[in-house]
């Protein structure tokens, strides 16, 4: 079992910058892959940016201002995102994927808020 903890959400002016930050409960080390949903009012959830083994792919709409990063000590995955637009306005959830054996399990954060206004 692991458990994710989201911070960093909030409320900023377009163009702006902000950092997430997803804590897990236990080593990141053999996590498979790592990445950040958001879901917009009244849309599905949606992929941002991922990261597995070092490598890195992120979503059209953010490619270019949003930087996915772990910090294996820290056991944290970052989402630095910049130059905010409205459309950014989304609950952003963490994701991690583990393998066991044969099997994958899934995790999910309880999500953090951001909005971003015009």
């Amino acid at each position: 079992q692991v458990q994710l903890v989201e911070s960093g959400g909030g409320l900023v002016q377009a163009g702006e910058s902000l950092r997430l930050s997803c804590e897990a409960s236990r080593s990141i080390l053999r996590f498979n892959r790592m990445a950040w949903y958001r879901q917009p009012p009244g849309n599905q959830r949606e992929l941002v940016a991922a990261i597995t083994a070092g490598y890195t792919n992120y979503a059209d709409t953010v490619k270019g201002r949003f930087t996915i990063s772990r910090d294996n000590a820290k056991n944290t995955v970052y989402l630095e995102m910049n130059t905010l637009k409205p459309d950014d306005t989304a609950v952003y959830y963490c994701n991690v994927q583990v393998t066991v054996l044969t099997r994958t399990y899934e995790y999910w954060g309880q999500g953090t808020q951001v909005t971003v206004s015009s």
